[in-house]
């Protein structure tokens, strides 16, 4: 058994920082590997990348989530007690709460209030002079997941809580201020997601049995008891941030659409090519680029030894576009994805594995359904104008958008 292969220098977080997409794969690369060593935050990290990798990192009997994540990322992006840090039996009661708000009738609810805000904005949208799709986007979704989640939002909150909730997601890897605006955001909508909850449990609020406000509100671990509000009110924003994530794959696919103009006819023309389409965005768009894991036992894989309490962090993008496991894997070739088998541990922008299992999102499938209906209201619905701007995305962030947001001008409904 030998050594794993180390990373240059004694911590690599600046590195990471720097590259946080490339830096995993690039660096197994150079050391003709699928895993190294390294030091993030000055803590002893074992990084991998690959659908090996990933089957690995998905077994629950040798790694475990709690534990695993920076303090700053549970701070901002997470929150502390929802369903990622948890494992084993508990992992999985938890994970039925949101898989029971996955069915194909929730999710196309969700998919109809959505299109319902597109015709709602279109013609605001033809009076103004430019339209920065992702700020409208982000609104329109913080609208629609609010409504169907049962969260009454009023209209002199609605600029509010969707840039509290972008906070969660963009700035979740920040340093400095931005970090603890972050922290701010969550602390209050925290506060209000549990006022929430507590007005259901009173009586207060009635929202319907199916919404997720009600569900969450009402659930009960498996000590029978019911979630405390703090608790109960990170699940329900792990529904709300989530969602209005889906912004960022949303922008994606407009730059994918005009990057690629000649998907637009084909998209018109050929509606079985609509989710190919989406999931090659999401494959080769990067969105978040590692997850992070614990050695819950020492255990061995390809000769090297992970030692106990040892984190690790799983490369997704990386995986995503590994040439091992994808033919021309940086050319965007929606059309591979017609005839794919699928597999759980090859095409992981948002986690892999099990849905029900496994850590892998629940809210893949919203995000899927959300994408195909933005793109083909932007191929079939209105036209628009793309002029001069900056379009290059900007792989620093976390996320990765446009400069400028994506700015659509002249839009006009077609007829």
């Amino acid at each position: 058994m030998s050594g794993i292969p180390s990373a240059e220098g004694f911590d690599s977080t600046l590195t990471l920082l720097r590259n946080p997409y490339g830096f995993i794969s690039q660096t197994c690369r150079a050391l003709d590997t699928d895993l190294f060593e390294t030091r993030i935050l000055l803590r002893k990290t074992i990084c991998m990348t690959g659908s090996a990798a990933a089957k690995v990192f998905y077994s629950e009997d040798k790694l475990v989530r709690q534990g695993s994540m920076p303090s700053r990322i549970q701070k901002t992006l997470l929150g502390e007690g929802g369903v990622q840090g948890l494992d084993g039996a508990a992992h999985q009661h938890r994970k039925k709460m949101f898989m029971s708000l996955m069915g194909t009738e929730h999710i196309a609810a969700l998919q109809g209030m959505s299109l319902h805000m597109l015709d709602n904005y279109a013609p605001d949208w033809e009076a103004r002079n430019e339209v920065v799709f992702y700020d409208e986007v982000r609104e329109m979704l913080t609208r629609a997941v609010c409504a169907w989640c049962g969260v009454p939002i009023p209209e002199a909150e609605v600029a509010t809580r969707t840039a509290q909730l972008t906070a969660l997601f963009e700035d979740a890897g920040a340093v400095g201020p931005k970090h603890w605006a972050a922290r701010l955001a969550r602390h209050r909508l925290e506060n209000w997601s549990a006022r929430m909850i507590q007005q259901v449990r009173e009586g207060e609020l009635q929202p319907t049995q199916e919404s997720a406000l009600h569900v969450i509100a009402t659930w009960c671990d498996l000590d029978g008891a019911m979630l405390p509000p703090k608790v109960a009110a990170v699940e329900l924003l792990n529904v709300l941030r989530p969602t209005v994530a889906v912004s960022v794959f949303i922008v994606q696919t407009a730059h994918a659409l005009h990057r690629y103009p000649e998907w637009q006819e084909k998209l018109r023309n050929d509606e079985g090519l609509l989710e190919p389409f989406v999931q090659e965005v999401r494959r080769l768009y990067p969105f978040f680029p590692a997850v992070a894991a614990r050695v819950v036992s020492a255990f061995e894989w390809q000769g090297y030894r992970f030692p106990e309490g040892r984190r690790v962090l799983l490369d997704l993008y990386g995986t995503n576009t590994d040439p091992r496991s994808w033919d021309a894997p940086l050319e965007f070739r929606p059309e591979r994805f017609r005839s794919r088998a699928e597999n759980p541990y090859d095409f992981i922008p948002q986690g892999g594995g099990d849905h029900y299992t496994n850590h892998r999102c629940p809210g893949e499938w919203i995000a899927i359904s959300q994408m195909k209906a933005f793109c083909r209201y932007l191929v079939n619905d209105i036209k628009y104008d793309v002029q001069d701007q900056d379009l290059e995305l900007v792989t620093g962030e976390l996320p990765p958008l446009p400069e400028n947001r994506f700015i659509m001008r002249n839009v006009r409904r077609r007829q």
